[in-house]
């Protein structure tokens, strides 16, 4: 197997994975806030991290995945905007308690994660179980002399941090202190309180109608939207560990105020390799609701978009998923998803084609050139995980395959061991590594196809309950196009092939 190299985003280079412990790999990745649905960017970052999880996996480490749950502490603007917290936002509007709302969009996203056929990672913590822990550290910063206290909120002193360490606060996302002025995300609202502008908010003091707040040592308040990470990382996987990862929006200012964070309590930046994924845009342009270029994973699935000409299934959007590098801008646009589907479907063909195939050659005058293919397609997976590179070795070998199928070329020119190897590498890549499920069997997988059919009746449940009927039905459609009937009855929604 080949050495793992994957892109630092500290140092910006391609570097070698040395884990802090042979064998074993700690990777602690900015989960969801759960005040809404999860949106599609967001299931390509947490399939990205998924597939690097499976890699991880499959070439032997034992793995510690930390993936949190936000369900406080994420304000539009942070503390002090004046802005309406998110979360109580959501609770006033849906006339539901916070954690309430937490907990049904925290569903939501384990469903759609299941149908996006993602692992559950190790360990799934919440902010709101680990305020002790963040009140401590909040003290312990404060006890280093990086934090201070106003009127009853704390904030971290990122002048005194980068006058002292110069060579920490900035280098992940290039800022400066001048940068961090103009572009600090909290603290409109009470700038004055504050020694520096580019102060960030660890401890805030709530005000009287804020619905989510606990006792602290200097007021009834909550934690800052960053500080619940650095917490829960060092819990889980210690004050130092191997790999921290997220969305690429994360970048500045989450990840770099997590650095100063912990850094500040303990002296030590959390981890030796930062990993960054980048976003996802449709037709070319960043998604946006103002201006309407955008599309939720259930329009996706249902086909209710002006953007779209047809449903997609979830497995031909993993597969689209798979050929961008997970460190590059991915563009979702109708012919892109078409195409993605021809190639999921080929793919999963070649699998079957090659089941078939039988030799009893000792060798053959093939093996070498099909041996070199199938180890690029590892070599690609172990070069920071490029899946579309992987994938084209894979089909570079489906050729050969069909080929085969064709006659065209002679089954006995591949010897027995070579073809063996030849049928586990699909396997293992496809199912294990890239996480594809086969949609195309005509009985398919009963077990997977019923657990997926449960989550798409929840999801038209939720909309039947919601009163959203249009969505309902076209859920109802979309399936009942692929073959399947829904029936509602008293005891909810059955489902049968047709």
């Amino acid at each position: 197997m080949f050495p793992i190299k994957l892109t630092n985003s500290l140092s910006g280079q391609k570097e070698t994975f040395k884990p802090l412990v042979a064998g074993r790999v700690g990777m602690y990745v900015c989960g969801p806030t759960v005040y809404s649905d999860v949106h599609l960017g967001n299931c390509r970052t947490f399939t990205s991290f998924d597939i690097i999880y499976r890699y991880f996996l499959y070439t032997g480490y034992k793995v510690r995945y930390v993936r949190n749950i936000t369900d406080v502490g994420h304000l539009e603007g942070d503390a002090d905007t004046g802005a309406e917290d998110k979360m109580a936002k959501r609770a006033r509007l849906e006339q539901l308690e916070p954690m309430e709302v937490a907990h049904k969009y925290t569903l939501g996203f384990h469903d759609m994660m299941k149908i996006f056929n993602t692992l559950s990672p190790s360990i799934e913590p919440r902010a709101t179980g680990h305020i002790p822990e963040q009140i401590e550290m909040v003290q312990e910063i404060m006890a280093n002399g990086f934090a201070y206290e106003k009127n009853g909120s704390v904030y971290f002193n990122t002048v005194k941090f980068a006058k002292e360490h110069p060579e920490i606060y900035g280098k992940l996302s290039g800022r400066i202190i001048e940068d961090l002025i103009s572009e600090s995300r909290d603290n409109l609202k009470n700038q004055d309180e504050k020694n520096h502008p580019s102060d960030f908010a660890i401890w805030i003091k709530g005000s009287e109608e804020h619905l989510m707040k606990w006792k602290s040592p200097w007021s009834t308040g909550f934690p800052g939207w960053h500080l619940e990470c650095s917490a829960m990382s060092t819990k889980y996987l210690g004050e130092k560990f191997d790999i921290h990862g997220g969305g690429f929006d994360l970048k500045f200012p989450h990840h770099e105020n997590e650095i100063a964070q912990n850094f500040g309590s303990c002296g030590s930046t959390p981890c030796n390799y930062w990993m960054h994924a980048n976003m996802l845009l449709m037709n070319g342009r960043k998604m946006s609701k103002s201006d309407g270029n955008t599309i939720t994973p259930q329009q996706l699935f249902t086909g209710d978009s002006v953007h779209i000409s047809k449903a997609y299934s979830p497995m031909t959007v993993r597969f689209f998923m798979l050929q961008s590098h997970y460190r590059s801008t991915l563009d979702l646009t109708d012919d892109a998803l078409l195409a993605a589907e021809k190639g999921y479907r080929r793919l999963m063909e070649a699998y079957k084609v090659l089941n078939t195939l039988e030799s009893n050659s000792a060798a053959g005058e093939l093996d070498e050139e099909i041996n070199f293919i199938a180890d690029a397609a590892f070599a690609n997976m172990s070069d920071d995980f490029n899946t579309p590179k992987a994938l084209a070795s894979l089909f570079d070998l489906a050729s050969k395959i069909y080929s085969f199928q064709a006659g065209h070329l002679s089954i006995a020119s591949v010897g027995k061991t070579t073809l063996e190897r030849l049928k586990k590498l699909f396997q293992d890549f496809i199912f294990d590594i890239f996480g594809l499920i086969d949609e195309t069997s005509s009985g398919g997988d009963q077990e997977v196809v019923g657990g997926l059919m449960e989550l798409i009746l929840k999801i038209r449940a939720n909309a039947r309950t919601n009163k959203d009927w249009t969505t309902s039905d076209q859920i109802r459609d979309a399936l009942n196009e692929a073959g399947i009937q829904v029936k509602d009855g008293k005891e909810g929604a059955a489902w049968t092939r047709i």
